[in-house]
């Protein structure tokens, strides 16, 4: 894998030479600070002039060699936790080093720091807990928020993604241990978009627990209270959003995650005129999931518009219900309805989206029955992590034959059929959405994120599937890709905000490509020595005479 980028990474390399971020620190702190650490990077003068030398074997090493040491590390391992736990640890020691490592082989290692991998690591956190990662802030701390938010090292943050546990993946509420969620979010704000990591800022809001297994774990790292849901909640929530707005400007955007839905909706309309936030859950897995279904449109050749979409569940984890934010989309009962097969033989849909979090539901008769109902028939298993999907790609596949259109919220391998052809199935990963969505939001200086930029991102995503993935299977593109296309639908939103009028930065960039690529955060180390230099013509000696 590293030959693949050794050319065009010398070359950076070497152009990189002149690039300096002179510290004021000396000495151990270096080393101990992720942001500045570079392990045996550090050239010979930079450990003189520094005050590192002899604190480092003598060898001065290249990032070449670093990555891989960590990637020969990483193919020793065959448990996804204990290759979270090392990536995590790269991240805590060694911040360039660990975004290059992941930028390398985002398609092996988002499935480690992010779902479906995350969800483990979230249930286990107070287990595996090694440094604070983000801001804990609890329902103790009212009216101390912006004293907290004060505490955070970094003032030029751009971006924060928030949690209060709630509703993690499908998971259910995981109370402070959801910060792995927020921490996972922004890993891929920068490994795909390129934002500054120093920009970025992971909350958690701690407000208690209805988990009765965490509530009796003495390794639970939270309050231990039942969830206050209280107007003292909606006070905190009110006071952190002032908070940060006041500390970090109007335009710092902020993305909910992992609320409860019956939280997450009246957030997402209470805030989003008057800040800039969106939430993923809502909004990112719309825009995916639309973006699956233009594919299915551009491989069937059937407008989107004539299709019968069943869903299963309501996007809520572990207890289903219908609230005020379905009722819209509601429809009288079709007759004797008992079971989902049922449904599915009833009411005869084109496609079937799974967001149950309720693992297979997708049966093997249902599948079958999807498959004698349709040529093309359209199976979406969105539920995380990946034991919760409704069913796998391979029965999908398998019970349609390979005619099915398959997609799923977690990573599922190729499946290769009877006759050999191989499919490879779609993640509807709200990865190839949310990071470039923010990059363009935090460039272009938007104030409230509309629906229709994710509709635009959706729109943008499908353009960028070839018609030889789609044939392979595919309806996204492939996640190796996904920097640039996260930078292409970043150009496309930043187009689309400042045509509709959205956009607040001026002047207005006339190359909205040049502009958007200009920003992203290179993974090349700095010189950290100061810019030294000679004053041609200039003595120092009196004059004589």
């Amino acid at each position: 894998m590293l030959s693949r980028l050794r050319t065009s990474w010398s070359l950076r390399t070497c152009l990189s030479v002149c690039r300096r971020a002179h510290t004021k620190e000396k000495g151990k702190p270096l080393m101990l600070n992720p942001r500045t650490n570079k392990g045996m990077a550090f050239t010979l003068q930079e450990r003189q002039i520094l005050g590192i030398h002899g604190l480092l074997p003598p060898k001065v090493e290249t990032q070449d060699t670093q990555a891989m040491r960590f990637q020969n590390n990483l193919k020793k391992m065959t448990d996804p936790l204990e290759k979270y736990i090392y990536l995590m640890g790269i991240q805590e020691r060694n911040e360039r080093l660990f975004y290059r490592v992941l930028m390398e082989d985002i398609e092996e290692l988002m499935p480690i720091v992010y779902t479906p991998t995350v969800g483990l690591a979230c249930t286990q956190y107070g287990h595996i807990f090694r440094r604070p990662k983000g801001l804990f802030i609890s329902i103790r701390d009212r009216g101390h928020v912006r004293s907290i938010l004060d505490n955070w090292p970094e003032t030029n943050v751009s971006a924060v993604v928030v949690t209060d546990g709630e509703r993690i993946l499908g998971l259910g509420d995981l109370g402070v241990y959801g910060m792995g969620i927020p921490v996972g979010k922004l890993c891929l704000y920068t490994a795909c978009a390129g934002i500054r990591p120093e920009k970025c800022l992971p909350v958690v809001i701690d407000v208690g627990t209805d988990n009765e297994t965490l509530l009796r774990d003495p390794l639970y790292m939270g309050l231990y209270q039942q969830r206050d849901r209280s107007q003292a909640y909606d006070d905190l929530i009110d006071e952190f959003m002032e908070a940060v707005v006041d500390k970090y400007g109007q335009d710092t955007l902020i993305q909910f995650e992992d609320f409860g839905n019956h939280n997450a909706f009246r957030f997402m309309r209470k805030y989003s005129q008057k800040y800039c936030t969106f939430n993923d859950d809502i909004q990112g897995t719309a825009s995916v999931a639309l973006a699956g279904l233009l594919a299915a449109q551009r491989a069937i050749g059937k407008p989107i518009t004539e299709h019968r979409v069943l869903f299963l569940g309501a996007g809520e984890s572990r207890k289903q219900k219908m609230d005020a934010n379905q009722d819209a989309f509601i429809h009288d009962s079709p007759g004797d309805v008992h079971s989902f097969l049922d449904a599915v033989e009833t009411i005869k849909p084109t496609a079937i989206i799974g967001v149950s979090g309720a693992g297979r539901l997708f049966t093997h008769n249902v599948i079958k029955a999807m498959g004698e109902l349709n040529e093309r028939p359209i199976i979406f298993a969105l539920s995380n992590p990946t034991n919760k999907a409704e069913c796998t790609a391979e029965d999908a596949y398998k019970l349609t034959d390979g005619r099915c259109l398959f997609a799923s919220g977690s990573p599922f391998a190729p499946v290769t059929l009877s006759d050999g052809r191989v499919l490879t199935p779609g993640q509807g990963n709200n990865a190839y959405i949310f990071p470039g969505v923010a990059l363009a939001v935090m460039l272009s200086g938007v104030r409230h994120i509309s629906d229709t930029v994710f509709l635009e991102a959706a729109k943008t995503l499908v353009e960028q599937l070839t018609d030889q993935e789609l044939a392979e299977g595919r309806l996204y593109p492939p996640l190796s890709n996904i920097r640039e296309v996260s930078l292409q639908m970043a150009v496309k939103v930043v187009e689309y905000v400042y045509a509709k009028g959205m956009a607040f930065r001026y002047p207005e960039p006339l190359d909205k490509n040049a502009f958007v690529r200009a920003t992203v955060w290179d993974t090349s180390y700095d010189s950290l020595l100061p810019d030294m230099f000679d004053w041609p013509g200039v003595s120092f000696s009196p004059r004589t005479g």
